[in-house]
């Protein structure tokens, strides 16, 4: 199912799915399951990506450069219209991604990575497009709790940007995906 991304999550329960994978129902165990992993998955990735490039941090004497490496930030800081760009954004990816879905070919992972890397192209200036609440808040806590040298803030006055935003654009396309069904 490569469900790395809780709004796609999101979106197939609101979509009315019966199962996120072959053989993995729809559930309230399920579902929590995904969420857990998904973020897991996430602050252990940043954790390695800290690992691997601990001397360019050492070495990086700004705090903004360093928390970039592990969460998205906007170009403007506004965040009812941050929120507006990554739900835009996230509706797209899911809504896509489940239309494919209900294609008979099998596409693959190739068009969602096409299609990520538009979205970013497209909407990645005003917030970074998290689109994906794992891929912000797992490195966001990653990042908070490593001994970096140097950092600063986490940004946590903003960090509902990015989880919030990419629930509800999963959400939304989830149930429009539906009344195309």
């Amino acid at each position: 199912g490569a469900h790395i991304n809780p709004a796609v999550t999101v979106g197939l329960l609101a979509n009315g799915a019966e199962e996120y994978a072959e053989g993995v129902p729809v559930t309230l165990l399920t579902t929590l399951v995904y969420f857990v992993a998904q973020l897991i998955g996430a602050f252990l990735g940043a954790v390695a990506t800290w690992l691997a490039y601990r001397q360019h941090f050492d070495a990086t004497e700004s705090p903004d450069s360093q928390l970039a490496v592990f969460s998205t930030a906007p170009g403007i800081r506004a965040k009812g219209w941050n929120l507006v760009t990554e739900i835009i954004g996230t509706f797209v990816l899911v809504f896509v991604i489940i239309m494919f879905g209900n294609t008979p070919l099998d596409l693959g992972p190739l068009p969602v990575a096409l299609l990520v890397v538009g979205i970013g192209a497209s909407l990645g200036g005003p917030t970074g497009y998290a689109i994906n609440p794992a891929r912000d808040l797992g490195p966001r806590i990653a990042h908070a709790l490593l001994p970096i040298k140097g950092k600063g803030s986490s940004d946590w006055g903003y960090s509902w940007v990015p989880v919030v935003g990419p629930l509800v654009g999963g959400a939304l396309a989830g149930l429009t995906a539906a009344a195309y069904a």
